[in-house]
């Protein structure tokens, strides 16, 4: 019961911590797709995206399969449809106007790519993989600790040895990846380590470790991930790197939610940045320098957010 109460009350002030980390996450996020090269971009690239994972595992909680599962499907499948035609309904105007062709322009077999959406969504739309990814991995984690909802039943053990196996054999096989599923098995891992972690909570002489497995994955001494590919950088530590910065930056947010505020805000406004960030640095990195790029990448975005959650309609159908 103990266990239980921490949870709950985990739960209870996600809206100080988490917004906070989601927004360092959303910051990594952004900044690694303005500065493409460089130990920037591959300290960023060694935790970003499995700490949007590990925080989702960290407050998931046993729920009906069918009623979570339609939700799933409904809530995130229709702001993906959404912000993906709106995406190429620009491309098809904007490329034009500077010379170019839109990626897509060949129809109606284009269609196909973008109904696979994935490894075939490049360019702008080069992020939608991360949405249907974490929403299949959430459905199929949901069933399993609807099973075993103590995430140290020895269940558990038992279907993490063959997940984490497939999760880097397919990396190893392809790099095919329709709607990103091809890392939903790492998800799904990524996703227990935070329902497992949320069961520990810190403890100081885990400090050590985490930060000798952090530092590791930022400087450069493991190879970087690209969860989009299922390229998990050397088996386990890579993405064992990538779990002990995440951990990290749970503690960091704990310690600072009372004063982060800009930070917590970019956390809510986190899924609409994810969509839209990369369609501004791809059309306007030609033409302005990487500090402009950051700053509109982040600033636009936000304030998109800010305008669709000011209307209660927008907000219904696209958040």
């Amino acid at each position: 019961m103990e266990h239980r109460g921490a949870i709950d009350k985990e739960a209870g002030d996600r809206l100080d911590w988490v917004d906070v980390a989601r927004g360092i996450g959303i910051l990594a996020v952004v900044i690694g797709h303005v500065w493409t090269r460089g130990p920037v971009r591959d300290a960023l690239y060694s935790f970003h995206m499995p700490l949007f994972f590990i925080l989702s595992g960290m407050l998931s909680r046993p729920q009906p399969v069918v009623r979570f599962t339609l939700r799933q499907l409904a809530s995130q499948m229709r702001p993906y449809a959404i912000f993906l035609t709106l995406l190429i309904v620009a491309d098809q105007m904007i490329e034009p106007m500077k010379g170019g062709r839109p990626i897509f322009h060949q129809w109606p077999g284009d269609l196909l790519p973008i109904l696979l959406g994935g490894f075939w969504l490049r360019g702008p739309y080069t992020i939608f993989w991360f949405v249907p990814c974490l929403m299949v991995a959430r459905i199929l984690f949901n069933i399993a600790l609807c099973r075993w909802p103590d995430p140290f039943d020895r269940g558990w053990v038992l279907l993490l040895v063959p997940v984490t196996g497939a999760a880097y054999a397919l990396g190893w096989m392809t790099q095919a990846s329709p709607l990103g599923l091809l890392a939903v098995p790492m998800a799904f891992v990524l996703l227990w380590t935070g329902a497992a972690w949320a069961r520990v909570g810190w403890r100081n002489a885990m400090f050590g470790l985490l930060a000798l497995l952090s530092l590791a994955g930022l400087a450069g001494w493991f190879p970087t991930l690209n969860m989009k590919v299922a390229d998990y950088g050397w088996p386990f530590l890579s993405i064992g790197s990538a779990i002990a910065t995440s951990l990290l930056i749970v503690a960091i947010a704990r310690r600072i939610a009372p004063y982060a505020a800009p930070l917590a805000s970019l956390g809510r406004a986190s899924l609409v940045i994810m969509y839209l960030h990369v369609a501004f640095i791809h059309y306007l990195s030609p033409y302005m320098g990487k500090t402009w790029l950051l700053a509109i990448a982040l600033i636009v975005p936000y304030l998109l957010w800010r305008l669709i959650g000011a209307c209660p309609p927008a907000k219904r159908i696209l958040l």
